[in-house]
Formats: C-alpha cells, sequence, structure tokens
C-alpha cells in the first residue's frame, strides 16, 4: 500500500509541476517493422504431423558412442524389470526438443518481426525461433532450448542448443551441453511440409543422426487446448514404472489431488 501511496503523490505531484512522464519512443514503425516480415514464405493454417508409419522417419538408427550405448543399453534392460515404460510426460513433463515437434498433434506457424513461432498444441506450447540474432554463448537450459534462425529461400533452418538434461533425445538418451539440432523446415507442396532434423554431439553420436517429421496441412482445423494435468491418470513413478489410477468409473475426477 505505501509503494502504491508513494506512486500515487509523486503522480500528482509531477503533475502539479507540469512534469510529464516520457513518452517510450518506436525506434522503428510497426509497417515497417512487417516490411520483411511479409516476404517470408506463408505458413498461415494448422499442420498436422498425422499418426501413420510415413509421418515420421529416420534415415538410419542412430550410431553412439560406447558410453552412449552402455547407458542405452541400461535403460533397454531396465525395461525388461518393468521399469523405464513411462517418460516423465505422462506426469505432464514436456517432451522437449526434438521430441515436441514429433508427437501426434498439430502445429501452427506466427510470425513476428525478427521471430518465427511455432504454436504446439501439446501442453499449449511455443517456441521462438529468432531471426535476429546469434546464439547465445551461455544459454540456460530449456525443455526446447535457445533457437535461432535464418530463411535459404524458402527453407527455414534453425539452429538449437541449451537444451534441459531432462529431455530424452531418444530413449534412454539425455542432452549435454554440446547437443545441437539443426533444422531445415520447408513446404514441399501446398498441403505438405517438411521438418529435417539433424542432432549432433560427440559424446553421444558417433555421427549425425537425422530425424525427419511429415506436416500435412489441414484448412478446416483449428488449435484446441492442452492441458495435460486434467483428469491425468495414466502416470509414472520415478522408475518409470506407470502407475494408472482409473478411479471411479462414474465419478471421472474421483481420486485426483486437489
Amino acid at each position: 500500500m505505501r509503494s502504491v501511496a508513494m506512486k500515487v503523490a509523486l503522480g500528482c505531484g509531477a503533475a502539479m509541476l507540469g512534469v510529464s512522464a516520457p513518452s517510450v519512443a518506436q525506434e522503428t514503425p510497426r509497417a515497417t517493422a512487417y516490411e520483411s516480415v511479409a516476404k517470408w514464405p506463408d505458413w498461415s493454417g494448422v499442420w498436422s504431423p498425422g499418426v501413420g508409419a510415413g509421418s515420421r522417419t529416420t534415415a538410419t538408427p542412430p550410431k553412439l558412442t560406447p558410453e552412449a550405448k552402455a547407458i542405452v543399453d541400461a535403460f533397454e534392460a531396465g525395461k525388461a524389470r518393468g521399469e523405464n515404460l513411462q517418460t516423465q510426460a505422462a506426469n505432464c513433463v514436456p517432451n522437449g526438443m526434438p521430441g515436441i515437434m514429433r508427437l501426434p498433434y498439430p502445429i501452427e506457424f506466427t510470425y513476428s518481426p525478427g521471430r518465427v513461432n511455432i504454436l504446439i498444441e501439446t501442453y499449449s506450447e511455443i517456441r521462438r525461433i529468432y531471426i535476429d540474432r546469434e546464439l547465445p554463448e551461455d544459454p540456460d537450459p530449456f525443455f526446447n532450448g535457445s533457437s535461432v534462425g535464418h530463411w535459404e529461400g524458402d527453407t527455414l533452418v534453425v539452429d538449437t542448443i541449451g537444451i534441459s538434461p531432462m529431455v530424452s533425445i531418444v530413449p534412454g538418451l539425455h542432452p549435454t551441453e554440446n547437443t545441437r539440432f539443426r533444422e531445415r523446415i520447408t513446404r514441399t507442396a501446398p498441403d505438405r511440409m517438411v521438418d529435417e532434423i539433424t542432432i549432433t554431439d560427440p559424446a553421444l553420436f558417433a555421427e549425425p543422426y537425422v530425424m525427419v517429421q511429415n506436416y500435412k496441412l489441414e484448412p478446416e482445423w483449428e488449435m484446441r487446448e492442452y492441458v495435460c494435468q486434467e483428469n491425468n491418470r495414466d502416470g509414472a513413478d520415478a522408475e518409470g514404472r506407470p502407475s494408472m489410477d482409473l478411479g471411479d468409473a462414474d465419478d471421472p475426477f474421483a481420486g485426483l489431488e486437489d
């Protein structure tokens, strides 16, 4: 209350003295700022990744370093014990990159000056790809990393670093500070788009690992709200074992925590 009163008093005093608050000058007129945006390819609309076998592909299975292979082998051995059957995504922890671009839920592109935004229905997430800056030298770890991009003709080339170690790149394998993604997102037909993701990390991969995700334009679709926590019954414990709770069949919210 004191700070509010002081602000009011200062504001009144400034008004009585004839002092006005400084105006914030707009350095670049809005129309001018959007001139470059208008030249980018039109990717408007909702894009579906689909669920069929042809929606996602990889060139070859990943070729891992011996150290990474030992980690994956231990992860797979845990499955035989009933562990590692669920990821923390079952507990509504976001998948992060690259998985967030490969789930069977739609995406949508919006443009701002200096930025391409990818709206992702899963977890109601947004990826921000900056066109007007360089990658940070010491990035904070984010689930989707820090992304910068540039246009090569009609292809958006995106570099991403700074992936949280909580993310799974491939089952059982987590990123290091040297994990890097390079995406090439291209519209290959009026209703088709491809996102080619190349993953490099000298500690994990013996050679670059390539994933390809295909999308189809769905003109009649709209993005929907996605709230993972709502009536989430299929969680996982700390060892990745399913902890499904069906609760009361007559009450869909029975057994849920407040």
